[in-house]
Formats: structure tokens, sequence, C-alpha cells
């Protein structure tokens, strides 16, 4: 129980539980529900994620993806910046899980499925096709990501979130760290992103991507 507890808080954006948090998203039926107060308050009970703490969904998620971003978590790439509460609590966290941990929780996210998430950004779309070529030599022209170069899948997952990360990765907060190769690839390509308005448009455009 303590290490399941465990992976289920090294996901969370914000460790503190917050009790009057609503989770978003319908359950699945025929589906167990995460059983810890902290994941269901930040990610819901089925990963469904919850805008309200900021906690995006897992369920739908590459499960290699989330695995290497926990590893960077537990290996000191992500999280390193003390002054970012949750990501640094986060590191702190992953570095008591292991590999056994880790792969137990993939397997259950791999059972998990789920809905494209509900687009709440709206923006340029012309505007933000034009500068997501940058991005499709990693992420795909459908947006689906691309494993062998560890580039997620952007399409279907909650924009707000993914704005949210962007915002990070501009800042230096996320894809800083020397170790850090596919964070510091997004360091390069993030420049033709020039203000948050860019940002927002090339979400639109994602959002539009049948």
């Amino acid at each position: 129980m303590k290490n399941f507890l465990l992976i289920c808080s090294a996901f969370t954006l914000f460790i503190t539980p917050i009790a009057s948090a609503q989770q978003s998203g319908m359950p699945i039926p025929g589906q167990e529900p995460l059983l810890t107060s902290i994941c269901m308050t930040c990610h819901g009970a089925y990963g469904q994620g919850n805008p309200v703490v900021g906690g995006p969904r897992l369920a739908g998620m590459q499960s290699w993806y989330l695995k290497n971003q926990l590893e960077s978590f537990r290996n000191g790439w992500r999280g390193s910046e003390q002054d970012y509460l949750p990501a640094y609590e986060m590191r702190e966290t992953a570095a008591a899980l292991t590999e056994t941990d880790i792969n137990q929780l993939m397997v259950m996210l791999e059972a998990w499925e789920a809905e494209p998430a509900a687009d709440t950004i709206t923006g340029d779309i012309s505007k933000g096709q034009e500068l997501y070529q940058q991005c499709t030599a990693c992420h795909g022209a459908d947006a689906m990501g691309n494993e062998l170069l560890a580039a997620p899948a952007l399409a279907d997952q909650n924009d707000w979130y993914l704005l949210s990360q962007l915002k990070l990765f501009k800042s230096g907060y996320r894809g800083s760290h020397p170790e850090d190769v596919y964070g510091l690839r997004m360091q390069v390509v993030l420049p033709v992103l020039n203000s948050e308005q860019d940002m927002i448009d090339v979400l639109a455009y994602i959002n539009s991507i049948d």
C-alpha cells in the first residue's frame, strides 16, 4: 500500500490533497478507480484529469512517455528548481520509487480507455498551422507523437495542460537540465513561439486536427 501511494503521488502536480476540488469527467464503466485521495484529487478516479487543480489526464497518455517523465523526475532532470514547488516535490517522491513500482503503474494505466479531451482553447487556426510546422519533425503532422524520438502525442490531450507545459519550457523550468536531451530539443524549437498567443494558436490548430 505504501508503494502504491508513492506511485500515485509521483504523478500529481500538487502533492497536498485539495479536498474541495471537483473531479472532471465521468467514470469509465468496467474499470477500477484509483483508491487514493491524492490521485483522485489531481487526476480523477479513473485518470481522466482535473483542470481545477491542473492535473492532466493520465488515461490515454502513452505509457512509454509517462514512464520517461517519471524517470526524468527521479533522475533530477525535471523538478530540480526548488522555487517551483510542485515539480520539486514530484522529484523527491519519484526518488523513492523502484522500477517495479513504475512498471506496475504503467500496466494499470495501459488498461484504461479514454475519450479525447474536451477543447478549452480557441485561437487563430491558420496561424497555428503555420507555427506547428516546426513541431512536425518530432510530434508528427497528425500530432500523434513518435516513440523513437520520445515525442508524446499532442492530439486529444488536455489543451490547458499543454499550454501550461509550453510556458514552463519557455521559462526554463522544463528542458533546461543538461542531461535532459529531449527537453533541450524543445528549448531549441520553442523560440518560434514568441508569445502566449502563439502558443494558444498552435494548440487551437492541434485541436482542429482530425
